[in-house]
């Protein structure tokens, strides 16, 4: 462990040179590239501006689906600002085979839906993180996306009024070492935004922030390429549009990945216990019917325990309430390990515990319920607890699941009577 330590320290101190250097060889690439003569075919343009489409309003439906479940701004605001960059794109690609056949002195014209289009998600994804910054949630989902659509609108309005209002043209310079200087602007707005995310994923990393720091990163990237574009479909020129539509495909797989995680988060508290772990009383239903299908089909029999501590209330009134909270946590604990893998622990309500036991008959079932009581009772911690157990097996003592946990229930009561309210481990075959 301090080994390991060791070496990530070693390599968090190389880190900034490393991307430094990194930094410096694409550059020579992309001015080394400059001089190709090889040119991109048109409809391959046509097919990356169509992907980026696609991928970018695909991430913007996920992320409205992720600001439903986590009600995170960052989400909302970005989720507007790959549609309207989206559009923007899509509009100016319908353009550009009149741009084509327009001549030199035309293509030496950054189009403006390039530059307005790129600069807007560059400056949404400041926005984005600056408001996350100052207010990380949303209490009125609804009320926020007007809020964020009012985020969108003005900086969209801010940034088209930037390069219409502009009394300098953004051209290409083909005998200029940067071919195209408009182009280090947005790349600016999404370096400070990569640096911005990269010290975000201190606190936060999940799948998801992962993919807006790369994304970031790479839409750098794509803005330094085309800085070194002299001429439509050149090599910066096409490396530019590839590395444009692998960013919005590494925010869209982040955005899935997280979607999974945040539904599996969801599936999980829908049948887990909050306070002990266990199934809970919708789950614990659901393998009874389960198994007693399987018992039906195969002939074999399972057994079902029902476990109630004793004297909760008095533990509750004598130490409070969290020592009663605790008193469950360890019987659930007491239960899962003692338990094989095959069987389901649940919390059937209030005090009462449920254990289902696969292809286990009477006497299987005793020595769980008592390994279980010896566990309980000497497990180390104060105060002591006991519980009364209470058995049932398929088919033995019923063949459904109301029959079943009558059956248990009665025993597990019978056992308490017997016990005068507290469990003996002497008691406990008698009533299963």
């Amino acid at each position: 462990m301090h080994g390991f330590a060791t070496i990530r320290g070693a390599l968090s101190k190389v880190r900034w040179p490393i991307a430094i250097l990194a930094g410096a060889a694409f550059v020579l690439l992309t001015a080394w590239l400059r001089h190709s003569p090889v040119s991109a075919d048109p409809i391959f343009y046509a097919y990356l501006q169509i992907a980026g489409g696609l991928l970018g309003f695909t991430y913007a439906a996920n992320a409205l689906v992720r600001f439903r479940g986590a009600h995170d701004r960052l989400s909302l605001i970005l989720a507007f600002g790959f549609v309207l960059a989206g559009i923007i794109e899509t509009v100016s690609a319908l353009g550009f085979y009149n741009l084509l056949a327009a001549g030199q002195p035309v293509q030496l014209h950054i189009p403006l839906a390039w530059m307005v289009g790129r600069t807007l998600l560059a400056a949404l994804f400041l926005a984005a993180l600056v408001i996350e910054r100052k207010v990380p949630h949303s209490r009125e989902p609804s009320r926020e996306i007007g809020i964020a659509l009012m985020v969108v609108a003005v900086v969209a309005y801010l940034t088209s009024a930037a390069y219409l209002g502009s009394p300098v043209e953004p051209v290409i310079h083909p005998l200029a070492m940067i071919a195209r200087p408009w182009d280090l602007f947005p790349a600016t707005l999404f370096l400070i935004a990569a640096l911005g995310y990269g010290r975000r994923l201190r606190r936060s990393h999940t799948a998801f922030d992962w993919a807006l720091c790369a994304a970031a990163w790479l839409n750098v990237a794509c803005h330094v390429a085309a800085s070194q574009s002299d001429r439509i479909l050149d090599v910066p020129f096409t490396l530019a549009q590839v590395l444009k539509v692998a960013s919005y495909a590494v925010v869209l797989g982040g955005a899935l990945l997280d979607n999974v995680q945040l539904f599996e988060q969801v599936r999980h508290l829908a049948v887990t216990d909050s306070l002990t772990g266990l199934a809970n009383y919708r789950s614990l239903l659901q393998s009874l019917e389960i198994e007693i299908q399987r018992g039906r089909r195969s002939g074999r029999a399972f057994a079902l325990l029902l476990l109630d501590m004793d004297d909760l209330k008095g533990v509750n009134d004598r130490y409070g309430h969290l020592v009663g909270s605790h008193a469950l946590r360890r019987l659930a604990n007491t239960m899962r390990a003692n338990s094989r893998s095959m069987d389901t622990a649940a919390r059937y309500g209030g005090d009462e515990f449920a254990l289902i036991l696969p292809e286990a008959n009477a006497e299987a079932a005793a020595a769980v319920a008592k390994r279980v009581c010896e566990r309980l009772a000497n497990d180390g911690e104060l105060p002591r607890l006991s519980v009364s157990v209470g058995a049932a097996v398929f088919p033995r003592d019923g063949e459904t699941i109301e029959q079943l946990l009558s059956a248990a229930d009665r025993r597990l009561y019978g056992m308490k009577n017997r016990s005068g309210g507290v469990a003996t481990l002497s008691r406990i075959a008698a009533c299963l």
